[in-house]
């Protein structure tokens, strides 16, 4: 049976991504420019461009065009104490994050019991996205008490961190006190707002911090981009 025309396409791009030819950020040609190049049809472009969007080589953002995406899986250490930044930056990679909003709601079941508060209590619901080199690698909300950590998102904006923000309520140290993690599809938003292909999966991750005693402080439900980020879970902390 003869090899489709896409698988070859396919491969010649991925080299030229591999090979340094397309850099991280260039846009590619056009498909119909993508036909020409490749000698081949319309369709056989589509696809092989929708395979390597698939697996993370390429962004299709609408309106703007495919660009190439830096292909680096980073990896994140979920442990006791479980910081962004220290997982992230140490990787050669910028990180930055952007808030997104900042409400005040009432608990519902999993926030109230997570939190061990009752539900309907008022809690800040402070979501935010996060950028690895400008690419989105994962956005999501951080939930907290309200009667214990009043004005917390206006304090996290002017003090930058969260644990510089925990510190002024007198808090010195905070682990994770659980983390569940489970993968599915990608809803539509969830893609658009990551930029990656519909049919690239996401990874669902909800946490509770707590101070030492076990108490718990927030709770969090973030979205990862599976293409861009692997977990490991150390068997313990150093």
């Amino acid at each position: 049976m003869p090899k489709e025309r896409w698988r070859d396409i396919r491969a010649e791009i991925e080299q030229d991504i591999m090979d340094g030819l397309l850099e991280p950020g260039a846009k590619l040609p056009t498909e119909p420019e993508l036909a020409d190049i490749h000698g081949a049809g319309r369709h056989s472009v589509r696809r092989a461009v929708a395979e390597l969007a698939k697996e993370g080589f390429l962004s299709i953002e609408q309106g703007r065009g495919t660009f190439v995406q830096p292909h680096t899986l980073l990896e994140y250490t979920i442990g006791a104490r479980t910081r962004l930044r220290k997982n992230l930056g140490t990787q050669g990679v910028d990180v930055s994050g952007t808030e997104i909003s900042a409400d005040r709601i009432e608990a519902n079941h999993r926030v109230a019991k997570s939190l061990k508060i009752e539900i309907g209590a008022p809690v800040s619901a402070t979501s935010r996205i996060t950028k690895a080199d400008g690419v989105p690698v994962s956005f999501g909300t951080l939930y907290h008490d309200v009667t214990r950590f009043p004005e917390f998102p206006e304090r996290r904006r002017a003090l930058g961190s969260v644990s510089a923000t925990y510190k002024s309520y007198g808090i010195e140290d905070y682990l994770r006190g659980s983390t569940q993690v489970h993968a599915r599809p990608a809803r539509a938003h969830e893609a658009q707002t990551l930029r990656q292909h519909p049919d690239m999966p996401v990874m669902i991750v909800r946490a509770i911090d707590t101070l030492p005693d076990g108490t718990p402080i927030a709770f969090s439900q973030v979205i990862w981009s599976a293409a861009r980020v692997k977990f490991t879970i150390p068997n313990s902390e150093e």
